[in-house]
């Protein structure tokens, strides 16, 4: 957020190793790995871009922050979707969750941040009038 309290987000990419050629991760498209509305909030991810592009996951965190949810909250409410979509047996553990992680990173038009990722151990940076610091992100699993 600048100093007249315009929002603006980046994103870059990596992908999976041994990528189909021709794919097409999460980072260029508009909702999935990133998202800004200047009205309301900011959202990006890094992690299993897959999953974050069948939910539209930026997307979604920053419409959860438009109901009024914290940022973190938001973030843990599209993690909780991307969990809920993913049937395919191949990328669940024995327990039936997510066998990757996804992590979000969110800031509101207030100034709020948070972060959550699907399992413990995230962080995600934050820098304030100078003051740069790493947060521990919220989560939905603890791992193992």
């Amino acid at each position: 957020m600048d100093s007249d309290g315009d929002l603006s987000s980046v994103t870059t990419t990596s992908g999976l190793s041994y990528k189909i050629p021709g794919r097409v991760g999460d980072s260029p498209i508009i909702g999935a790995g990133q998202y800004c509305d200047n009205d309301v909030g900011a959202a990006g991810s890094t992690g299993r871009g897959e999953a974050v592009i069948k939910t539209c996951g930026s997307y979604t965190v920053v419409e959860m922050m438009r109901s009024g949810m914290h940022p973190t909250d938001a973030c843990l409410e599209a993690l909780r979707r991307i969990v809920h979509v993913t049937v395919e047996d191949r990328l669940r553990d024995e327990n039936g969750r997510p066998n990757f992680n996804v992590n979000y990173y969110a800031v509101n038009k207030n100034g709020d941040w948070g972060g959550a990722a699907i399992w413990s151990g995230a962080r995600f940076a934050v820098s304030v009038d100078g003051d740069s610091r790493h947060e521990d992100s919220g989560y939905l699993f603890e791992r193992g």
